[in-house]
C-alpha cells in the first residue's frame, strides 16, 4: 500500500470544512425528501437542484464519465448506482445515497443508507452494523496510529455483525480533489499504510453486505456494482480531519 498522504494547510482545511458541511446538509435533505413512488431519476434530479442551490456543483457528475448528480444504490446495489426513470422506489427498499459537492475549490463526500419503514431483523443488522463499523473506524483514526488501525476497527465490527466486507472498493483521502491518497480499506492484511498526522482528511466508508463479500459490475453501464448473490448491501461514509486529539467528523449530522 502506498505511503503517500496529503497534509492540508490551515487555509485548505477552512474550505474543506465548509464543503463537507454543505455536502452533509444536502445528503440529509435528500434523505428527508426521498419517498416511495418516486423514481431514482427523480431523486437524482432533486439532488442536483439541492446541490446547485448551495452555489456548488456535483463532484460526481461527469467524473470519469459518471452520468448522475449523486450515486443512488438500491437494495443489492453496493455503490455507483445511476438514477433511472424506470426504477421506482418502493417502501420495502433500502436506499444508499453517496453525495459529493465541490465548492470554493474544495470537496465534500459522504454517504448513508436508509429505509422507509422499520426493517426486518437481518436488514436492521446490516444497517446498524455498517453504521457502527463506520463509527468504530473513526474512533481509531488518531494521530500516531496507522491507516491499518482504521481498517482493523471496521473489519472487527463487520465480523461481529456477520457481514461481508467489500474489498474491491475502499475509502480514500479527500479535500481539494475527490480522491486523494491514501486508500482506506475496510479490511486488514495489506500492511500498516501511512501514519496518521494532523491535517490529513480521510473518507472512511464501510460497504458491507448481508451475504457474500463478492460483487459484480453491471456490464451494461459499467458503473453499477451489485452483490454477487443478490443480497442487500449498505454504505455509510464520513469525512474526517485528523487532529492532535480526537478526529473531527466534518460531515456529522443527526441523520447519520
Amino acid at each position: 500500500m502506498s505511503g503517500n498522504r496529503i497534509i492540508h494547510t490551515p487555509e485548505e482545511i477552512v474550505r474543506i470544512r465548509r464543503a463537507a458541511a454543505v455536502t452533509a446538509q444536502v445528503r440529509d435533505e435528500i434523505a428527508r425528501l426521498a419517498h416511495p413512488g418516486m423514481t431514482t431519476f427523480d431523486l437524482d434530479q432533486l439532488a442536483g437542484s439541492l446541490i446547485n442551490a448551495t452555489g456548488g456543483k456535483s463532484a460526481f457528475k461527469n467524473y470519469h464519465g459518471f452520468p448522475g448528480n449523486i450515486c443512488i444504490s438500491v437494495n443489492d446495489v453496493v455503490i455507483h448506482g445511476i438514477g433511472r426513470p424506470d426504477q421506482i422506489i418502493t417502501e420495502n427498499d433500502i436506499v444508499s445515497i453517496d453525495v459529493g459537492v465541490t465548492i470554493d475549490h474544495a470537496m465534500g463526500d459522504t454517504a448513508l443508507t436508509f429505509s422507509f419503514k422499520e426493517p426486518e431483523s437481518d436488514t436492521r443488522r446490516l444497517l446498524d452494523g455498517t453504521r457502527q463499523a463506520l463509527m468504530d473506524g473513526i474512533a481509531a483514526a488518531r494521530a500516531g496510529s496507522f491507516i491499518r488501525d482504521i481498517s482493523a476497527a471496521v473489519e472487527k465490527c463487520a465480523r461481529k455483525h456477520k457481514l461481508g466486507i467489500v474489498r474491491e472498493y475502499v475509502g480514500h483521502g479527500c479535500g481539494i480533489k475527490l480522491h486523494e491518497p491514501p486508500e482506506v480499506p475496510n479490511y486488514t492484511g495489506w500492511g500498516k499504510g501511512p501514519r496518521l498526522e494532523p491535517g490529513m482528511v480521510l473518507c472512511i466508508e464501510p460497504m458491507l453486505n448481508l451475504g457474500t463479500d463478492s460483487v459484480r459490475l453491471d456490464r451494461k453501464d459499467n458503473w453499477t456494482v451489485r452483490t454477487a448473490d443478490g443480497k442487500l448491501s449498505a454504505h455509510f461514509e464520513h469525512m474526517i480531519l485528523i487532529t492532535d486529539n480526537e478526529p473531527e467528523i466534518l460531515t456529522w449530522q443527526k441523520t447519520m
